[in-house]
């Protein structure tokens, strides 16, 4: 039981918070938090000793929980567990488990993971105090091997000893407390700041004949297929099927008189939170957290979408299968009327997350807005969802006269691969992520080559890259971007931006923040700045 204690505090002390990490040099240091730890317990009386040894363990617990958390979240996320903001998306994820994997398991899931907090709090604290007892019952020994430890570790680190390339002399939980006592500073400064940010406006007082004058009787669609990235387009295994799928539908959408150009944004989001990618796309500003994304929805910031509902000549609609509660966001993005995932008629199968197949809701979109004949042009927001990981069962292409009431794809589904058999294996998800992306792509063009007229105008950009298992460790937050046209004047106003013709942008076409586009475009359309300050 001691040396398990000593290995359950040693291992928590010297415990790395990257899976890449995890080696075993990392575990075979001096830690010198321990040291200290020894001498402050040494020195106290039985009762303080026990209080002092049950808090230090369950803080070393508390740590041990963050260290796997950031595990989790740069593997999904790309990024660190942020202490201040990042709670309600532990919500998400068992959110995304029910529909993904069901409710039994996202349950289970629910209570394994608070059983196991409370099981590593108790265990860490546990094991503290049986050390601090087992020290202050030989304090002549214990006095000695902790004045031998701290000697070798301050040795260690004058002379900079290293074993396997890592230093033997550890003070990591102390720059870790350190680090994450300057994130919470940051997060909470960055709060502050970006408010001051979101009240300025480059467009924020232009009248609104002086928006977008130079797309004034377009059908405008705005569109983002889920974790479309550039991993897609240039991944060894998922790149042939998916740049294949680009060159055919261009030349479909060529042959139907309609022509593209293509670039590449940098995401302010990876491996998930589209939100975060969507308002940043449409605000113009840099919204890479939940503190932001509030900061930015309460704001009167003008969104793209809104610009078009500011003019009072579109008529301005979100199409939303994702959106399954109400959607107060609605209002920033100057929408009329959004329908949700229930509202849109479909009676099929969901596919994991996804509450319906792409080519359902473009034919919803279709038949209760885009199809109706009205005074004004239409404004579209659209957020596809087939594309979302665990990307099993993914849809099919059916016949678009075919698709009723949805019920189609019971099959489809039925005859899918399951997401347990993917989701734990790199290389399946890859291919599917692939696979996914080629149904996204033309389930979207091919509505465009069905229904698009003259005077139709699709953007259609991903929000972010997939999860890192699928794009790859250190791989970039670039996603695609399109704009697709029949008049040859709308791709005429971006030549200056030096776009790649067709889907596919080229490797070396211009790479923009994303938080740019917003402003680049409403410019290249003619609008004029009338700046707000804040």
């Amino acid at each position: 039981m001691t040396v398990l204690a000593l290995v359950l505090v040693v291992g928590a002390l010297l415990l790395p918070n990257r899976m890449a990490a995890l080696q075993v040099n990392r575990f075979t240091r001096i830690p010198g938090e321990a040291i200290i730890g020894a001498a402050v317990l040494l020195a106290l009386p039985r009762r303080a000793r026990i209080a002092v040894a049950a808090v230090v363990g369950t803080l070393l617990g508390a740590l041990t929980v963050l260290n796997l958390l950031d595990i989790g979240f740069l593997e999904y996320l790309g990024r660190d567990f942020n202490l201040v903001l990042d709670w309600g998306l532990l919500d998400d994820a068992q959110s995304y488990l029910a529909d993904s994997m069901g409710g039994t398991v996202a349950a289970l899931a629910a209570i394994g993971v608070v059983l196991l907090v409370v099981l590593v709090l108790s265990l860490m604290a546990l094991a503290t105090v049986r050390l601090g007892n087992i020290l202050a019952r030989h304090p002549r020994r214990s006095t000695q091997g902790t004045l031998i430890a701290g000697t070798a570790w301050i040795a260690c680190s004058v002379l900079g000893l290293q074993y396997a390339g890592i230093p033997v002399a550890s003070d990591r939980v102390a720059n870790r407390v350190t680090s994450e006592v300057g994130q919470v500073r940051d997060t909470l400064r960055d709060e502050a700041e970006f408010a001051k940010v979101a009240r300025s406006d480059t467009f924020g007082n232009t009248p609104p004949d002086q928006l977008v004058p130079d797309l004034r009787g377009k059908d405008m669609i705005f569109a983002f297929i889920e974790s479309y990235g550039r991993s897609a387009v240039e991944d060894p295994i998922m790149a042939p099927g998916v740049d294949a799928t680009l060159q055919t539908r261009t030349a479909a959408l060529a042959k139907a008189g309609f022509h593209a150009k293509s670039g590449w944004l940098t995401s302010a989001t990876y491996g998930g939170s589209s939100w975060l990618g969507h308002s940043t796309t449409l605000s113009g500003l840099w919204v890479d957290n939940q503190q932001r994304y509030r900061t930015v929805m309460a704001s009167d910031h003008l969104s793209l979408t809104k610009a078009f509902q500011k003019t009072g000549d579109w008529d301005t609609v979100g199409v939303m299968p994702g959106v399954q509660k109400a959607w107060p966001e609605a209002e920033f993005y100057g929408l009329d009327k959004v329908y949700n995932a229930f509202q849109m008629g479909y009676q099929g199968p969901k596919f994991s997350w996804s509450t319906m197949p792409d080519q359902y809701a473009l034919e919803a979109f279709q038949k209760l807005e885009h199809g109706k004949e009205r005074d004004k042009p239409l404004m579209s927001e659209i957020i596809l969802t087939s594309s979302h990981q665990p990307w099993a069962p993914i849809p099919t292409m059916v016949g678009w006269d075919e698709l009723g009431d949805g019920s189609v794809f019971d099959a489809i589904q039925e005859a899918g691969k399951k997401a347990p058999d993917i989701i734990a294996d790199s290389t399946k998800s890859r291919e599917e992520y692939g696979k996914s992306v080629q149904y996204s792509v033309t389930a979207l063009t091919e509505w465009l080559e069905r229904y698009g007229t003259d005077d139709t105008v699709l953007v259609f950009l991903g929000d972010h890259q997939p999860i890192s298992r699928v794009s790859g460790q250190n791989a970039s937050r670039d996603v695609p971007i399109s704009i697709v046209a029949k008049d040859p004047k709308v791709l005429d106003k971006i030549a200056g931006w030096n776009w790649t013709d067709g889907l596919k942008p080229a490797s070396d076409a211009p790479v923009w923040k994303m938080s740019s586009f917003r402003d680049r475009f409403l410019t290249a359309y003619g609008s004029t700045p009338h700046p707000t300050t804040g």
